[in-house]
């Protein structure tokens, strides 16, 4: 029995081929994964999706946990007004008031994001 044969008596149907390697996108231009963790929202998911798209562009222009938060504060700011405050890090504890509807905290990859409104 060929190994095609052998494919489709198992699953059922043919295995796919991989892609070759001029076909692949190349690491430069592939998108990189993040793995996203809401630990806690009050917060409409459309503007929770806006918040990780917004971090993620951060980090992906600052390396410094203190420049990223300034990003995403000052971004909330502008789309949303006054006044946001955003902690960025890997270890912080945190008490926080919030107004309605504006706080969420989440995992981007091995960082922790808070960004709330408030005054």
């Amino acid at each position: 029995m060929s190994t095609e044969e052998a494919k489709r008596s198992i699953n059922g149907g043919l295995v796919p081929k991989p892609i070759s390697d001029d076909r692949k996108v190349s690491p430069a231009t592939a998108p990189i994964a993040k793995k996203i963790i809401i630990k806690n929202a009050d917060m409409k998911e459309d503007m929770q999706k806006e918040a990780i798209d917004i971090a993620i562009g951060a980090f992906e222009k600052h390396n410094v946990e203190k420049d990223v938060a300034e990003h995403i504060k000052k971004e909330f700011d502008r789309r949303h007004g006054p006044t946001w405050h955003c902690i960025v890090g890997r270890n912080f504890g945190s008490y926080v008031t919030h107004e309605t509807n504006h706080f969420v905290y989440f995992y981007l990859d091995q960082k922790a994001i808070l960004l709330f409104k408030s005054g």
